[in-house]
């Protein structure tokens, strides 16, 4: 059996490529994200097939956001970006895509292997 594609998302980051008022409420902000991301799970991404694995890593106030069926939460205890870097390197020689914009972290998690991709890619507004 195929090993699903793991898409590990930076909710900090795609959250915050939209200015629509996330800042008020950065957890309530991250739960919207994860429930969007459901649907990804099974159908896929744009060029990506489903099953997918989804791991949305949040931090700082949006920590404790709870995992659903399809999209697993991580709260990282410190940098989310050191976080996503482990569970990178954590995957081993499994296919990893990355969802960020955040220049540093591509660079760092390219350098273990991962795909990387815009937060266009998983949001629809």
């Amino acid at each position: 059996m195929d090993v699903p594609l793991l898409v590990i998302v930076d909710a900090a980051n795609v959250v915050g490529s939209v200015p629509d008022g996330w800042w008020r409420d950065r957890r309530g902000a991250a739960e919207r994200l994860r429930d969007r991301l459901v649907a990804y799970a099974e159908g896929g991404l744009p060029g990506r097939a489903g099953p997918l694995e989804i791991v949305l890593v949040v931090e700082g106030a949006a920590r404790g956001v709870a995992s659903v069926p399809g999209v697993q939460a991580v709260s990282a205890p410190g940098s989310g970006d050191d976080r996503m870097v482990e569970l990178v390197a954590e995957a081993g020689d499994r296919d990893v895509l990355v969802v960020t914009a955040d220049r540093e972290l591509r660079r760092r998690v390219a350098e273990l292997g991962a795909e990387v991709t815009g937060p266009r890619t998983v949001r629809s507004d």
